[in-house]
């Protein structure tokens, strides 16, 4: 028994980083075996992007700023998931982090070392409360969280562009644009590297991951949460408490959530405009999915999508690729890893077992 156990680790840790390797590789194969059908040079598209990510320390920052917001998404996605919780409303929770960041940046005034930590935490808990809304559907009425976590995405969208249109608009600026106020200096996150656009954002994203990997593996209630998510009969029998659970956990997802929303808008966007949040929320689902909803794995899984968005750019102007076909990319990698059963290397390899026959019965 005591032999077995580092196999079981070591195998386990061989199929965490097989799969999505696999996955990354088969979508990488066929994209290029598209650009080629489609008459662009596959090595050059994915010179320009590897260039436009990697290529120079500003690339990197570029990278790193765009794998900040997808990495908070992600972790809001695997804390729910943990606790057996399907969290697809990020993308609510994200605009409303970041309109009670906006709220918070440009109506306070108070020195920087204050005013960034204060604009952080109501970024946090507006995103957490709105995210508890739906588990508390659920768990009074038995509402579907699919269903409701989708459905607040758009109340949450339509309600910002409300706010932004109207009470919230920027009136000074003398443009007709949707648009808030920009953050006050002492509220913008600063930057990390002279001559890039790479903030302090990085640093909050890395902090969240750490809190994650704790919470979960190191506290009492995060061992709740996981024995729940596994088997939730299980976890009732052992005197837990399912319902409190699914409110922690959405309350963490949401608040993470809406880190990632302060984070884009306090260190990049500095402003809300129509549509500027869009798509990080199911980002964040993509990158949990990849990383298999470890620390580890969303952290690298974040990069990846960084550096497929900041590349995209070039890819285009080195090969006429459109920026679009980054999004097929991540479809293709998403779409492997929850068929992963394509790349089961010991499904494949096992040797169909023999029946006897009956005359040798």
């Amino acid at each position: 028994m005591k032999g077995r156990q580092p196999q079981l680790q070591s195998g386990r840790l061989f199929d965490k980083v097989y799969f999505p390797a696999m996955s990354i590789c088969a979508s990488f194969l066929i994209a290029g075996i598209v650009f080629a059908l489609l008459g662009f040079d596959p090595v050059t598209a994915f010179g320009g992007l590897l260039s436009g990510s990697l290529g120079s320390l500003s690339a990197w920052g570029e990278t790193l700023n765009k794998a900040v917001p997808v990495a908070l998404t992600g972790l809001s996605y695997a804390i729910a998931q943990r606790c057996g919780v399907v969290n697809l409303g990020a993308e609510g929770q994200v605009y409303i982090g970041a309109l009670c960041a906006v709220l918070a940046g440009t109506e306070l005034e108070m020195p920087a070392p204050l005013h960034i930590p204060v604009t952080l935490l109501a970024a946090f808990l507006g995103g957490a409360l709105f995210g508890t809304l739906p588990a508390v559907m659920k768990n009074r009425f038995g509402a579907s969280e699919l269903i409701t976590t989708i459905m607040f995405n758009y109340v949450a969208l339509y309600f910002v562009h409300y706010m932004i249109a109207g009470p919230i608009k920027d009136l000074d600026s003398g443009s007709n644009f949707a648009q808030s106020k920009q953050m006050l200096e002492s509220a913008q996150l600063p930057r990390l590297l002279a001559g890039t656009r790479l903030h302090a954002g990085l640093i909050v994203a890395a902090a969240a991951l750490v809190f994650y990997q704790f919470f979960l593996f190191h506290t009492t209630r995060g061992y709740e949460m996981r024995v729940i998510g596994l088997n939730r009969t299980t976890g009732e029998c052992a005197g837990m408490n399912p319902r409190t659970n699914t409110l922690l956990s959405m309350f963490l997802a949401g608040g993470f959530a809406g880190l990632g929303g302060a984070c884009e808008l306090m260190g990049v966007q500095l402003r809300i405009m129509e549509n500027a949040f869009n798509g990080f929320g199911f980002d964040g689902v993509a990158v949990a999915l990849l990383g298999g909803n470890a620390a580890g794995g969303i952290a690298l899984s974040s990069l990846l999508f960084g550096a497929l968005k900041s590349g995209a750019t070039k890819m285009q102007m080195r090969s006429g690729v459109p920026t679009a076909t980054i999004y097929m990319l991540q479809g293709l990698i998403i779409l492997f890893v929850v068929g992963k059963r394509l790349f089961d290397y010991r499904r494949l390899h096992k040797k169909p077992r023999r029946h006897p026959a009956k005359e040798d019965v």
